[in-house]
């Protein structure tokens, strides 16, 4: 009895050593396939010397394979510039004095970086199905450039054992090949949209399926081939992303990194002159050699006597958002703040603060608070077959990770820091010429990430009339303008149904 219950037990202690052996081994598997597929390097690789012999087409017939007009769109570590006949070469490092070049590299890569933080860049390797008979192939994360070649990673053949093997490859935007040099009695349909091996080897089918490529043959953007893989009755279809990677638009703070260099100050004017004043001499007090652009739809031109204000003068009453648009569109710096005619910067208003939220965070644009009006709303979008419903509800939606002080929300006030990119790609509709604000944020919802930190604070001028009587005047024919009419709140819904493809919202 003592020795059955010994032996029981003894062979529980084996069961769980082989259990655990096993979890251990599946699991070293899976971390190294991930680890191989995160280090792949688009090379071509030396086929196994055991076995039937196994190799790649030659690099001659590679390279007339997948150029195009004699550019190699092969995945590469780096790429050249090469020239053929009357074609001008531009080394754009040259541009620079070479010993300058090492800081201008070292700026430049940790711009990338920053651009390539806020983008989700590099995208994670394609995420590979394990062998499910009868096929391994990529779920997710396959991408290839227009007119661009690749390597699909991850096809494998592991169903049962027959007297010859056949599979068939479909595409509909793009050709199907091999690297394998193989005959084409095995590999039928190369460069086709349809490709079938025959073979009666299954090392084989497998060397052919870990090399297979796929070529984009038309010149289209963001479209997504299902490609698919069929042994009988067994389908298997996976995504081709084909789409080019977003260009960065890089900006040089400079050796030193100064603020002047990362910061523009962008504001529009209107019938307020004395107003605009206040506003750059307290800009100046603080900052004094900050760039600062005014847009300005005015009667009379301003003459403003600072070396670091930029004025663009516009047509009479051309508007809100127009004037915005002009603004934007002249600044040269990584960020831009905006700002209102009639703010004025205390000893609050700490513009660094904003930057730094900025340049550690994937935030597009961070707000501040107008004497503690933060104005924060968050945005909820509900889609419907005839057009979507947008709500709007006041507050914040969480807090900003790494900064206790600053939430996550959907719009903020009139007093922002923006990428200046970000912002020039959303844009503010002219067609708004009074009134608008939310509309901006509206139409950034899905392109812009909003941020607000309420510790740093803008003031606000006096509301209170003009003692002056001629800049009283000013201001009651400021006032005139100040509201929307009915006639431009209709034209604004309607805007929202056509533009936006909007229903209601609330």
């Amino acid at each position: 009895m003592i020795f059955k219950e010994f032996r029981f037990q003894w062979l529980l202690k084996i069961l769980v050593l082989t259990l655990g052996l096993g979890l251990v081994l599946f699991m070293f598997q899976s971390v190294f396939l991930q680890a191989e597929l995160h280090s792949f390097k688009p090379e071509l690789l030396q086929p196994a010397s055991d076995g039937p012999m196994l190799k790649f087409l030659p690099e001659e017939h590679l390279r007339k394979l997948f150029s195009y007009e004699g550019i190699w769109l092969f995945p590469q570590n780096q790429c050249q510039c090469r020239t053929t006949g009357g074609q001008n070469k531009y080394d754009f490092q040259s541009a620079y004095n070479k010993k300058d070049l090492a800081e201008v590299n070292a700026r430049r890569q940790a711009e990338f970086e920053h651009f390539q933080r806020r983008e989700g860049l590099p995208r994670p390797p394609p995420l590979l199905a394990q062998p499910n008979l009868p096929f391994g192939y990529p779920v997710h994360g396959v991408e290839v450039m227009p007119l661009h070649t690749i390597p699909i990673p991850g096809l494998l053949y592991e169903g049962p054992v027959a007297p010859v093997y056949e599979v068939t490859l479909r595409a509909s935007l793009g050709k199907l090949n091999t690297l394998a040099d193989i005959p084409e009695d095995v590999v039928q349909g190369r460069g086709q949209k349809q490709m079938t091996i025959l073979t009666k080897d299954q090392k084989i089918l497998n060397f052919i399926l870990q090399h297979v490529t796929y070529t984009s043959i038309d010149y289209q953007h963001n479209r997504v081939d299902m490609v698919s893989m069929e042994s009988q009755s067994s389908v298997a279809r996976f995504p081709v992303t084909i789409r080019y990677p977003v260009i960065p638009k890089l900006y040089d703070p400079g050796p030193e990194k100064k603020l002047r260099n990362l910061v523009t100050i962008a504001t529009k004017t209107f019938l307020r002159p004395h107003k605009l004043l206040v506003l750059l001499q307290s800009i100046r007090e603080y900052y004094p050699d900050l760039t600062v652009i005014v847009a300005d739809d005015s009667e009379k031109p301003m003459e403003i006597k600072d070396d670091y204000v930029e004025y663009y003068r516009m047509p009479f009453g051309k508007g809100w958002f127009a004037g915005r648009n002009l603004a934007i569109s002249q600044v040269t710096t990584k960020y831009v703040l905006w700002v209102d005619d009639d703010f004025l910067f205390t000893s609050q208003t700490k513009i660094e603060v904003l930057v730094d939220v900025l340049e550690k965070t994937e935030l597009d644009v961070v707000g501040g608070s107008v004497q503690g009006n933060v104005f924060q709303f968050k945005l909820l979008l509900e889609q419907g077959e005839n057009g979507d419903c947008i709500h709007r509800r006041p507050g914040p939606v969480q807090r900003l990770n790494g900064f206790p002080n600053c939430v996550v929300t959907g719009g903020v006030i009139n007093f922002f820091l923006a990428h200046t990119e970000r912002l020039q790609r959303v844009g503010f509709d002219p067609r708004l010429q009074r009134v608008a604000h939310l509309e901006f944020f509206i139409d950034g919802l899905g392109s812009l990430l909003v941020g607000s930190c309420p510790q740093v604070i803008v003031s606000h001028q006096s509301r209170r009339l003009s003692e002056d009587p001629e800049l009283a005047a000013l201001e009651r024919n400021y006032s005139k303008y100040r509201k929307n009419t009915k006639a431009q709140i209709q034209y604004k819904l309607a805007l929202h149904y056509f533009k936006n493809h909007f229903q209601c919202s609330t």
